[in-house]
């Protein structure tokens, strides 16, 4: 087999170098595989921009009314979830005063009770109370009934008010006149003439008092004589001035003659 020469070798690569090159391309080698639903979604996605590009300004309005809505109904809803609450407060402050002050108007009517049996043992003379031995057992009934009484009240919040002696108070007690008393301090109550009560911390009925105005203007008090000491003290004090005056006008008198023959030798 003859061997081929160098030139023959280069024109059969040249052939086939151009029929490589004028080989059609084939069309399935630039498809990508896709998803199924990939289609799909990028289908959907070109229509939601077409369809924003062709609404234009009408949709921006629209979708700044569903905003300005939706804030609306925001701040309703915040402002009904604050007045439920606020009910529920206002409902349990309610119900926590009606258990506290519910018996208000019931112990304000006892309270005229309880006076009254105040003024019957006031009105015992104690003299009859040691003679009469009947007498001394209906007091003491009558004191253990008032006891008992106000020991019920107190259970459930109703308490005196302690004024006699305590300064005054327009929150507790009601001035009914005022005298001057020299023992005690201006403002203060001197006499309680009924007896005021609170229920929890909210008053019931306040104490009826007299209120003292103060004692007589205090009298200047007058200076105290010197005694013998203070008044050696004294003398001796002006025995000294008057040494140091004289000295002075001594030292003045020579002075002044020092001068004269100054001025008469210039």
């Amino acid at each position: 087999m003859a061997k081929k020469s160098t030139k023959d070798l280069e024109e059969t690569s040249e052939t086939e170098a151009e029929e490589i090159i004028e080989q059609p391309q084939n069309p399935w080698n630039n498809v990508t595989a896709t998803a199924p639903g990939d289609e799909d979604s990028n289908k959907d996605d070109d229509e939601a921009e077409a369809e924003e590009e062709d609404a234009g300004p009408d949709a921006l309005l629209r979708v700044a009314e569903l905003e300005n809505e939706a804030a609306e109904l925001k701040d309703k809803l915040l402002r009904a979830l604050a007045e439920t609450e606020n009910v529920r407060r206002r409902a349990l402050r309610d119900r926590q005063d009606a258990t506290k002050y519910g018996i208000a108007n019931f112990a304000r009517e006892m309270l005229g009770v309880a006076d009254n049996l105040r003024r019957a043992l006031d009105h015992v003379d104690a003299d009859a109370r040691k003679d009469v031995e009947a007498i001394e057992n209906l007091a003491a009934g009558v004191e253990m009934t008032e006891r008992a009484m106000l020991d019920a009240m107190e259970r459930f919040g109703v308490k005196p008010i302690e004024a006699l002696g305590e300064k005054f108070d327009h929150n507790f007690h009601e001035a009914m006149f005022e005298a001057p008393d020299p023992t005690k301090p201006s403002g203060t109550v001197i006499q309680e003439l009924e007896k005021g009560y609170v229920l929890a911390d909210r008053l019931l009925r306040p104490a009826r008092v007299g209120v003292s105005s103060g004692g007589p203007a205090a009298v200047a008090e007058e200076p105290a004589e010197p005694t013998d000491e203070k008044a050696d003290e004294t003398a001796a004090a002006k025995d000294q001035r008057a040494a140091y005056e004289k000295q002075s006008d001594a030292q003045g008198e020579s002075g002044d003659g020092k001068g004269g023959k100054l001025d008469e030798e210039l």
